[in-house]
């Protein structure tokens, strides 16, 4: 009997999830996502806040509602203050300052990109917040701030999308998030966690979210996290006399109304929970900022 042997079928192509999703990905900001296709070098100057680019990556991230590089490195004893503001003197910006620091043995590679990536993500959630004016683009020469750890404009904008998402289904009311604090008239605060105490304890009446990131050290958007599960439980509540900042005005309502959500819920449990390689990292870097 003959056997007729046929060649095995050919494998099929496999999809690159990420490649594909950057393909699909309209952005939350035109112009940034055109400079992301042209590969532009340069910076993006919004309303709230900065972005810089490198052939059409972001590269660093600026906002004056986020604690920067230097806020994260000093505040819990990582580098002290004199050593930060030296090596600022002497580089162009914090990644430069945090690179320098990082090539004379000063501050290890893996805690600069851990600070440099929260940072950014941090303030470029700001920074890519609905504006009332367009943004403008600043070509500049390449390689200017040096780069840490740069990131695509594609997942810079689906993080950006995601904490968006996750404060709404926290609490939807974004009125806490830039005004200035009040304690409401509770007989007793749920249990709160330790993070959720430090918060409290600088609730004076006049700091905002952004105020008592600052103070803490810590990430704002973490922060607003807190302060949002603070405002679902009745703890705290904004400034009625406040002027309602951009955040209040600008915040886009989005395609699922959804009511408040217990702090309990296993989808708030973890803030930073992706499966994303950049978001792994912060994720490492918040549970390293906790056990300082």
């Amino acid at each position: 009997m003959t056997t007729v042997r046929t060649p095995p079928p050919p494998r099929l192509p496999v999809r690159d999830k990420a490649e594909a999703r950057d393909r699909a990905w309209g952005g939350v900001s035109p112009m940034l996502t055109r400079l992301a296709a042209e590969r532009a070098t340069g910076v993006l100057v919004r309303e709230r806040g900065t972005l810089h680019l490198a052939e059409g990556r972001v590269v660093h991230a600026e906002s004056p509602l986020a604690p920067g590089l230097d806020v994260l490195l000093t505040a819990h004893g990582t580098l002290d203050a004199d050593t930060w503001n030296q090596a600022a003197a002497e580089a162009d910006g914090a990644p430069g300052a945090g690179l320098l620091l990082a090539g004379r043995g000063r501050l290890t590679r893996g805690a600069l990109e851990l600070c440099h990536l929260e940072a950014l993500y941090d303030a470029a959630y700001f920074a890519l917040a609905p504006s009332s004016s367009p943004g403008r683009f600043r070509y500049t020469g390449a390689g200017r701030l040096g780069a840490v750890h740069p990131v695509t404009v594609a997942a810079l904008e689906h993080e950006t999308l995601r904490r968006r998402d996750l404060l709404h289904r926290i609490w939807p009311d974004p009125a806490t998030d830039e005004a200035p604090l009040l304690h409401c008239d509770t007989l007793a605060a749920p249990g709160l966690t330790a993070r959720q105490r430090a918060v409290l304890h600088l609730v004076d009446g006049v700091r905002a979210a952004p105020d008592i990131a600052r103070r803490l050290g810590r990430p704002a958007f973490h922060t607003l996290v807190d302060v949002r599960r603070l405002a679902a439980a009745g703890v705290v509540t904004r400034d009625p006399a406040a002027t309602p900042g951009p955040t209040t005005r600008g915040t886009p309502t989005p395609l699922e109304v959804r009511g408040p959500a217990r702090p309990s819920d296993a989808a708030m449990t973890d803030p930073l929970r992706v499966a994303d390689p950049d978001i792994t990292l912060l994720k490492r870097l918040r549970d390293a900022l906790e056990s300082l």
